[in-house]
C-alpha cells in the first residue's frame, strides 16, 4: 500500500478551467517524492486535497489508506505537514504551542522535541507573534514531525528563508526520514534543494503530470536538443517527435526536451526532423525545468 495515492484528481477554481485535469501518482513508503511545476500548476492544492483541506471534483486520494476527509482525525494524527502560509496562534508561547501539539498526538517524542529546540534555538517563552519568519517556521517543522509522522508533506516550507535556514529544514527532513522510514511529498522552487533531498520527481504542467521519474533517470534519461530555426521548421514538428515532452522558442534555436540519452535523442532528431545539426546534451535539473515551464503549452 502506498503512503499516499492519487487517483484521477480534477479540480477547479473556475467554472470549465481545472487547475488539475486527471492527476494519478503515488508515494511509496519510505519514499522521497519531490512535486515540481510553475507557479498556478496545482501544486498547493494537490497537497490541500491529501490533507483533508478542499475535496477534489474529481478522483479519489488515499492517505494511509484512508479517506482524508471522512478519517480526518486518524489521518492529521499520522501526517506532519508544514506549508509557506501556514500560521500558529500569534498570542500563544513556543512552549505553549509544542505542549498542545504533545496532547493531540500520541505517538509525540518529547526527547526528539526536545532535541529540536535546542537546535532551533528556540526560546520556550517568546510569543509566536514575535519570531522571525525563520523562527516561526522552525516552530511548525518541530511540531509536524516530533511526533514522527508517517508521511510529512512539505509545501514551499523554506520560500522565503535564507540558504542556512533552509539546509537546516532538509537535514531534519532527511534525519527525520532516516530514523523512521518517513515518507515525504514536498514541493519546492529551489531545485538545490529538491536534488538533495528527493529520490524521484513529479512534474505538474498543463493540469497533469508531466514527468514523473526518477532523479538519476532524470540525469540520465533527458536531453536538450538544441534545433536551429531553418525554414520548414515549428514548434509543432518539433513536438511531434516520439520522445519530445517540451519546446521552447528561443533566438536563433528551438529548445526541445527529449526523454532520451543524449545520443539516442541526436539520432531522433536527425531521422525525425532531418537535421544533422542539432546540439543534443544532458540537461540539469533546473534548466529543464525552466525549459518545461516555458515550452510545454
Amino acid at each position: 500500500m502506498n503512503a499516499l495515492e492519487f487517483e484521477g484528481i480534477r479540480r477547479s477554481y473556475k467554472k470549465g478551467v481545472n487547475v488539475l485535469d486527471g492527476v494519478s501518482f503515488g508515494v511509496e513508503p519510505g519514499q522521497v517524492v519531490g512535486l515540481l511545476g510553475k507557479n498556478g500548476a496545482g501544486k498547493t492544492t494537490l497537497i490541500r486535497i491529501a490533507m483533508g483541506m478542499i475535496e477534489p471534483h474529481e478522483g479519489t486520494v488515499r492517505v494511509l489508506g484512508l479517506d482524508p476527509r471522512s478519517d480526518a482525525v486518524e489521518v492529521k494524527r499520522r501526517v506532519g505537514y508544514v506549508s509557506e502560509e501556514q500560521i500558529l496562534p500569534p498570542f500563544l508561547t513556543i512552549g505553549s504551542i509544542v505542549e498542545l501539539h504533545r496532547q493531540l498526538y500520541p505517538t509525540w517524542d518529547a526527547e526528539m522535541a526536545r532535541g529540536l529546540m535546542e537546535r532551533f534555538e528556540l526560546p520556550t517563552g517568546a510569543r509566536i507573534k514575535s519570531l522571525s519568519k525563520g523562527q516561526a517556521r522552525r516552530v511548525a517543522l518541530l511540531c509536524a514531525v516530533a511526533h514522527r509522522p508517517e508521511l510529512l508533506l512539505l509545501d514551499e516550507p523554506a520560500s522565503g528563508l535564507d540558504p542556512a535556514a533552509r539546509r537546516e529544514f532538509l537535514e531534519t527532513s532527511i534525519r527525520l526520514l532516516n530514523e523512521t522510514g518517513t515518507s515525504i511529498l514536498f514541493s519546492s522552487h529551489y531545485m538545490t534543494d529538491v536534488e538533495r533531498l528527493a529520490d524521484r520527481i513529479v512534474m505538474i504542467h498543463d493540469g497533469g503530470v508531466l514527468i514523473d521519474n526518477g532523479l538519476d533517470e532524470l540525469h540520465e534519461g533527458f536531453s536538450l536538443a538544441m534545433v536551429p530555426r531553418t525554414n520548414g521548421m515549428s514548434r509543432d514538428r518539433i513536438l511531434g517527435l516520439a520522445h519530445c515532452i517540451g519546446v521552447r522558442e528561443r533566438p536563433g534555436a528551438y529548445h526541445a526536451i527529449l526523454r532520451l540519452a543524449p545520443p539516442a535523442a541526436r539520432t531522433e532528431v536527425e531521422s525525425g526532423l532531418g537535421v544533422a545539426d542539432a546540439r543534443c546534451q544532458a540537461i540539469a535539473l533546473e534548466d529543464m525545468f525552466v525549459e518545461l515551464a516555458g515550452g510545454r503549452s
